[in-house]
């Protein structure tokens, strides 16, 4: 197959047919079902991305090293956003349906697009089982299992499947549901942090650098942990074929929910961090319930906390599953992917969706039967690596075109910053791709490998398609 550089026409664009807003109109599975998204739902869709439910755990995760864990957050938090500003330029080039498959294979080809819509997709499945056993127990909570085998499973698999009947649904529902589920648990957790700073005692902050690591160490562990809670910013890249107006709502909407996640993950650590003793905090299994009993009293905190954390589970769950099936939509439209994946039915790719939610189901009741948690923890892990080979590879498409000097595509006044941004994203990729550690890299680059064999049957099939067509014209 050819390294095609043609950008790949969206998959709701039809010749001829434009929106409301003079962009590309959208044909292709629109019906009373399907609904393209606009700046609010794209920003809801980027945060409920990012914030899954690891936000529930990361004050206890970090408090280990002491406050120093903060400036970590800040570093992450600058990274993050850089790293959605290169997004948001590159889908207000290619305002389609992919992101950063999109961006890698208009830059380097087929194979660097495949790798990069392979290496995402695995990010998806994988993460939607890690979020549905977590969910279930924060479930747990609230509908005793005791410690039921059977009960856990169907519970982890009816958390799974919800969202995915949702986005069968259509992308109304979807963003909906996005909707509702980032309201829902977003001014919770700002009343929670609010409420927190009234109740604040800097006694409670504990030491500024709790361990025997140097400063240097200190942050570069406590990153390590907070990595995969900045991953999702892509969101509205991805799914910018049903965005509305996607060269402008893309950008913002990646921008604003990246800021707002932020500053709720920044706000809600320090409010955790200053209520809740630094010794009882580092010992914490469930550190906001703590946090909510220290301030009210009582122990209703933990139902209210398992009830804030489903939902938030649940609108995670919600978005990747839409994501999980966009980039190999967009691939499978261009022959990368097989061709069923490039079905669609009321704006939403049904095949990706049922194989995603499939292998994220075959994985949990793997996880839960076979009892072997240390591999299932690798497993979550080497999503972190995963998710950051389109990053890498969409900063590298970034850094390319801006080299190349191509005038659709370099804003010549901004040159300057947007290198800057550039590389500053490609570095933050690198530090994710490092602490994700030696043996997540070592697992995901057998998955990648993996992604090469299917990568050479998809190949072979092209050749010989093209081979035949010629054949039957002469």
């Amino acid at each position: 197959m050819s390294t095609a550089t043609t950008t790949p026409q969206s998959d709701t664009e039809a010749p001829g047919t434009t929106d409301a807003s003079g962009t590309p109109g959208a044909t292709e599975g629109d019906g009373r079902h399907s609904r393209r998204f606009g700046l609010p739902v794209a920003t809801a869709l980027v945060m409920g991305n990012i914030i899954g439910g690891g936000i529930f755990l990361l004050p206890a995760s970090v408090a280990p090293y002491g406050t120093i864990s903060l400036v970590a957050f800040g570093v992450l938090t600058l990274g993050a956003i850089a790293l959605a500003l290169v997004f948001g330029r590159l889908a207000h080039r290619h305002p389609t349906t992919g992101g950063p498959y999109v961006y890698a294979r208009e830059a380097f080809g087929d194979f660097a697009g495949f790798l990069t819509a392979w290496s995402y997709w695995i990010t998806a499945w994988v993460s939607n089982a890690a979020l549905a056993v977590a969910a279930v127990g924060y479930l747990d909570v609230l509908i005793p299992l005791h410690g039921s085998k059977p009960a856990t499973i169907a519970a982890a698999l009816l958390v799974q499947w919800l969202p995915a009947l949702a986005n069968l649904a259509g992308t109304r529902y979807v963003g909906a549901v996005q909707i509702v589920a980032t309201v829902l648990k977003f001014v919770p957790l700002l009343l929670v942090a609010v409420g927190g700073f009234l109740f604040f005692d800097s006694a409670n902050l504990g030491p500024f650098r709790a361990g025997d690591e140097s400063a240097l160490g200190a942050v570069s562990a406590s990153a390590a942990i907070l990595l995969f809670s900045y991953l999702g910013v892509e969101s509205a890249a991805v799914s910018a074929g049903e965005v509305r107006d996607p060269r402008r709502n893309v950008g913002r909407a990646t921008v604003l929910g990246t800021l707002a996640a932020a500053f709720l993950y920044l706000l809600t650590t320090l409010s955790v961090f200053g209520t809740v003793p630094h010794e009882r905090l580092v010992a914490s299994s469930a550190p906001f319930t703590d946090a909510v009993n220290l301030m009210f009293g009582g122990t209703w905190g933990g139902t209210a906390v398992a009830c804030m954390a489903l939902v938030s589970m649940l609108g995670a769950l919600n978005g990747w599953t839409l994501l999980s099936a966009q980039t190999p939509y967009a691939a499978a439209r261009d022959g990368l992917f097989p061709k069923v994946f490039a079905r669609k039915r009321r704006g939403v790719p049904t095949v990706g969706v049922l194989v995603t939610v499939v292998l994220a189901s075959l994985l949990t009741v793997y996880n839960y039967t076979a009892g072997t948690a240390g591999v299932f923890e690798t497993l979550v892990l080497v999503t972190t690596f995963t998710a950051t080979v389109p990053y890498l590879l969409s900063s590298a498409a970034q850094f390319f075109f801006l080299l190349s000097g191509q005038s659709d595509r370099v804003h010549r006044p901004r040159l300057i910053r947007d290198t800057v941004l550039t590389l500053a994203a490609f570095g933050f990729s690198l530090w994710l791709v490092a602490g994700s550690g030696y043996a997540a890299v070592y697992q995901g680059v057998l998955f990648l490998f993996v992604g090469v064999l299917v990568y050479a049957g998809m190949s072979a099939r092209g050749r010989r398609a093209a081979a035949g067509e010629g054949t039957t014209r002469s």
